[in-house]
């Protein structure tokens, strides 16, 4: 565990972020940057008497600069996060996931920084070509947040081969758990708990046997410290549970979890998601050290626990 260092999260306040925040806090000197575009002080109740939080945004690079310059360890999570919201306005997108970027890079060619690590995202392999998918697997992004995200990616490592900054990129599969925003552009766990809170039916795009690989965020905080702390160990890693489950799966389980029955409706499949994603872990498992510890029937189930109580 990483101790007594100086740390920047951007996007602390977010649903992962914030998180992550929560298990450095105590033994850490970390700053949050986050703008609450869709972070909430809320999430930051836990840590907020041990963190300093700026409220600022990483387009203003000025602010990056003078927070980067004596930071040991960036954890950059802050971004445009979602496919709909890309296709909606896919220049914000690139302003945010790309440029962005681009700022904190540069600005650590001016800082000390022991180790980048960068938010990634499985959306950039769009469909798989072949099951599980390992980080060699062809690239084919098919949504503007997947190309913002891809496009990032290569600004680390081009930064890493070019100025010597050492970076890791994780790419998160299908993320859920407490802190989650249920809106309409959300991941599908939560929207599936905000319906049944609501007694609406389950909108189900397609006929549900398109496959997610569902990670709890307890597990992708847990591959950030072993990023940060394994230094030496620099790439890309899929960050995932390498366990498949089907949609309507999903909503079996829901239904059973919430002892809730309701109707199924089922819509035509939105543009840009992928049909199937299930991840190879074991580069990460070797290198990092990472196994994710949470199943999903489990993870499903501390989930309702939580949005019972909030």
């Amino acid at each position: 565990m990483l101790k007594n260092a100086r740390i920047l999260v951007t996007g602390g306040a977010g649903f992962i972020g914030s998180h992550l925040v929560d298990r450095l806090s105590s033994e850490n000197e970390v700053i949050v940057l986050d703008n609450l575009a869709s972070g909430s002080l809320a999430n930051l109740e836990q840590s907020k008497d041990h963190i300093t939080l700026i409220k600022g945004d990483i387009l203003d690079k000025p602010m990056i600069e003078s927070i980067v310059a004596d930071v040991e360890f960036i954890f950059h999570l802050a971004a445009n996060v979602g496919n709909i919201k890309s296709i909606e306005d896919p220049y914000f997108d690139m302003e945010v996931n790309i440029k962005g970027t681009l700022n904190l890079l540069e600005a650590c060619l001016n800082s000390n920084v022991r180790k980048f690590v960068y938010s990634s995202s499985a959306a950039i392999y769009g469909d798989a070509i072949y099951l599980p998918i390992d980080e060699s697997h062809p690239l084919n992004p098919e949504s503007p947040y997947a190309v913002s995200k891809l496009a990032a990616e290569k600004y680390c490592f081009a930064f890493h081969k070019v100025h010597g900054i050492p970076t890791i990129a994780l790419r998160y599969f299908n993320v859920y758990g407490p802190r989650q925003g249920s809106s309409q552009y959300a991941n599908v766990i939560p929207i599936f708990f905000r319906r049944i809170r609501d007694k609406e039916p389950l909108t189900i795009f397609g006929d549900g046997n398109q496959t997610r690989d569902f990670i709890n965020v307890k597990d992708v905080v847990a591959a950030n410290i072993l990023a940060a702390e394994t230094e030496e160990v620099l790439g890309i890693f899929n960050i995932a549970s390498s366990k498949s489950t089907s949609v309507n799966e999903l909503a079996d389980y829901v239904i059973d979890i919430t002892n809730y029955q309701t109707k199924r409706i089922y819509a035509p499949p939105r543009k840009g998601e992928v049909l199937h994603s299930l991840a190879d872990i074991s580069a990460s498992k070797r290198s990092l050290g990472f196994s994710p510890s949470m199943n999903i029937a489990d993870g499903l189930r501390q989930y309702f626990e939580y949005l019972k109580a909030h």
